[in-house]
């Protein structure tokens, strides 16, 4: 299935003036091209590559710079461009903490993309950066036993929402063993995420909030 959607994602592009007040729109266009394009899984890490990229650009090039955003598939990867015209300040990697010429982003950039460069041409500079959807991770890390069943419960979470019908076993669990059980739930949860390279800190604070809201309304 993914090989027939990779055919049907046209590269697109989109001139802008680089300001801060562009990257809210930015972020919301990549999140609806990748959606419509099959790819959530990579829409936050593509939004934090375009905000680090074009924020380089306002930071060293400066606010008002004529920019172009282009979006493509490289293979299996997503390939996202910033081009501006300015080819003296090259973004460079540093360490962090270091304050210079793109070091800081670009660190972030690094950590986030499975690769990334800049490539001169002519009156132009191209910063871009390529993410690997979920198909394109490693099989081991795919298919690993708590990732299969943390799959497998959240297919049996949405069915049942979907049903509305509660999913009732035969037998209630005793308090110690249900604790053990939703312990062993959320540790597979959070695992499988964390394989997505999602922040499992950041999942579980949300989850608090959720939490407390509901408890807030059902008391």
């Amino acid at each position: 299935m993914h090989n027939d959607l990779r055919t049907h994602r046209k590269p697109w592009s989109l001139d802008f003036v680089a300001e801060a007040e562009e990257m809210a729109a930015l972020r919301r266009l990549m999140r609806l091209h990748l959606n419509l394009w099959g790819l959530p899984e990579v829409v936050d890490d593509a939004q934090l590559c375009v905000t680090e990229l074009v924020s380089n650009v306002i930071a060293h090039v400066g606010t008002g710079t004529p920019t172009t955003l282009a979006v493509s598939m490289n293979g299996a990867h997503l390939r996202i461009e910033i081009q501006d015209p300015d080819t003296r300040a090259l973004p460079t990697l540093l360490q962090s903490g270091v304050d210079s010429e793109g070091g800081r982003g670009m660190a972030l950039v690094d950590a986030t993309a499975v690769r990334w460069g800049v490539e001169l041409h002519g009156n132009r500079k191209v910063t871009w950066c390529e993410l690997a959807p979920e198909w394109d991770l490693p099989v081991s890390t795919r298919n690993s036993p708590r990732s299969s069943r943390a799959e497998g419960l959240l297919e049996l979470y949405r069915a049942e929402v979907a049903s509305g019908v509660a999913i009732a076993g035969s037998h209630r669990l005793s308090l110690a063993r249900a604790e053990e059980a939703a312990i062993a739930i959320i540790t597979d949860l959070l695992l499988w995420l964390h394989e997505r390279g999602r922040d499992a800190d950041e999942l579980l604070d949300r989850a608090q909030r959720h939490f407390e809201a509901e408890a807030h309304t059902s008391a």
